[in-house]
């Protein structure tokens, strides 16, 4: 019997997380997720700085703090779906998603503080949701890579995948 018509996606990607061959694709899946979070965390931040008349900084520092938070939930709380303790599961968090969320963010904040007038623009004005989803979309051109070399070594998002 033919088995060859079979999706092994699945087996695929699980085998490009062992070492070896990481994919593209599973290094911008990683990405994504990571991404995910982080935007979440972080137009939080922002929202609530805004809404609170908080300064650039103070404003920066919560949406950044907010996006390593979103970002590490996302892991956390699919760890410990998958069984692992609470003090195991924060372990893969931080070990999953360090690397990923800083450089996210090192990028993404880097080319929001870069464009002149995003830092005083308010949540109404297209240059601030320019240069935010800018950022993000550049965050993850770059973030990819890093994934990809760190899943290739057992590392970032490959610890997670123990526990799929």
């Amino acid at each position: 019997m033919d088995h060859s018509a079979h999706d092994t996606t699945a087996a695929h990607d699980h085998a490009a997380h062992q070492g070896g061959g990481v994919t593209w694709g599973a290094a911008a899946k990683a990405t994504l997720h990571c991404l995910t979070g982080c935007a979440i965390g972080e137009i939080l931040g922002m929202v609530i700085g805004t809404a609170l008349l908080w300064g650039n900084v103070q404003t920066m520092v919560l949406a950044i703090t907010l996006a390593f938070v979103f970002g590490y939930s996302f892991t956390l709380f699919a760890v410990r779906k998958a069984g692992l303790n609470w003090k195991s599961a924060i372990k893969v968090a931080l070990a999953a998603d360090t690397v990923s969320i800083a450089v996210m963010e090192l990028v993404d904040n880097g080319i929001i503080a870069l464009t002149p007038g995003a830092m005083d623009a308010h949540l109404s004005d297209a240059l601030f949701w320019t240069a935010l989803l800018g950022g993000f979309a550049v965050a993850f051109v770059i973030t990819t890579p890093v994934n990809k070399w760190m899943i290739g070594r057992g590392k970032g998002h490959a610890v997670v995948h123990a526990y799929h």
